[in-house]
């Protein structure tokens, strides 16, 4: 990752001047999707293993955030959606945060946070595919050898049993990203979709109500009360996990160019593997350790064509899963 930092500066230093305020800005959000969205995944391990169930944790995160949000637009002046943009959020919403966040934390059950992260980050290889099917515009040389370098690693966690010995958490975990790049390449296409972070809004709240909805369906049961961390974890993940990095990244697409609006899809997985190595007692082998840098290579040359806007926005609404 050193190699693009000398990158990271020359383009921020391009975006703005030492007197423009905004830089301050474009590097605390910065900070905020780095840090903030690669800890989430520990946080959801913290909250699982502490006593939440994995639907009903996701459920209420996503229906507290998004009302807090919604409440907070609409005191703004922002108009209601309409009933047609509400539909399409809750669209984009069961496919991103229901399917996408509800798949990772089922499977974030057995599978180490880190690893759960890698296999997360390949959203991108998922949205050029997506979006040359929907398109036409396939991949160029560059890009195609980011997709085969991204399998590549997927298959290195899998052949070295980083991914669980369990069928059902695989599966959703490798179903994840698939469902949320689908979500983003449909969203970014909708004309229905609301404006700004009203979209955010009410792809929270409708997936909130399913994913309780669904939890009392199943029969989810909480066998004892949250713990401390668990809940300060819970407490976390909506007011940073979801409120603070949400905010940070419409303020970096607004303001900065995609390709740094996007570099978060790189800096996650190692993020996450670091914090579980060091805080949650994970200990990923070495094929774990060779999947991340095939992973983050891959998604390095998927991004870096993210200068035309098509693939900037493909890759650009694909926020991550956590």
């Amino acid at each position: 990752m050193s190699s693009t930092a000398p990158s990271l500066t020359a383009a921020l230093h391009a975006e703005s001047t030492p007197a423009d305020p905004r830089k301050g800005w474009i590097v605390f959000c910065l900070f905020a999707l780095y840090v903030i969205w690669g800890s989430t995944y520990l946080a959801i391990r913290w909250t699982l293993v502490g006593g939440f169930t994995p639907l009903m944790m996701g459920g209420l995160r996503f229906t507290v955030a998004g009302t807090i949000l919604y409440a907070v637009l609409r005191l703004r002046g922002m108009a209601a959606p309409t009933r047609e943009q509400w539909k399409a959020g809750a669209f984009t919403g069961l496919l991103l945060l229901v399917i996408g966040n509800g798949c990772v934390a089922f499977a974030q059950q057995s599978v180490p946070s880190g690893v759960a992260a890698l296999v997360v980050g390949s959203m991108p290889l998922w949205a050029a595919l997506f979006g040359g099917l929907s398109d036409g515009q396939w991949p160029g040389r560059a890009e195609r050898w980011g997709l085969g370098l991204g399998f590549f690693g997927i298959v290195l966690l899998n052949q070295g049993g980083e991914l669980g010995h369990q069928g059902l958490p695989v599966l959703a975990l490798l179903f994840a990203p698939l469902s949320w790049a689908y979500g983003s390449v449909w969203g970014r296409r909708s004309p229905s979709m609301p404006p700004g972070l009203m979209t955010t809004a009410t792809q929270m709240i409708c997936a909130g109500v399913m994913l309780v909805g669904l939890s009392f369906a199943v029969g989810e049961r909480m066998t004892h009360l949250p713990d401390t961390r668990a809940l300060l974890s819970f407490v976390y993940l909506i007011g940073f996990g979801s409120l603070v990095a949400f905010s940070a990244y419409g303020y970096l697409l607004r303001n900065a160019r995609p390709a740094i609006a996007t570099s978060y899809a790189y800096v996650n997985p190692l993020v996450a593997m670091l914090l579980g190595l060091g805080l949650g007692g994970e200990t990923p082998g070495p094929h774990a350790f060779l999947a991340m840098t095939a992973i983050l290579a891959a998604v390095v040359l998927i991004t870096r064509k993210a200068s035309k806007p098509r693939r900037a926005e493909a890759a650009a609404t694909g926020i991550s899963t956590s």
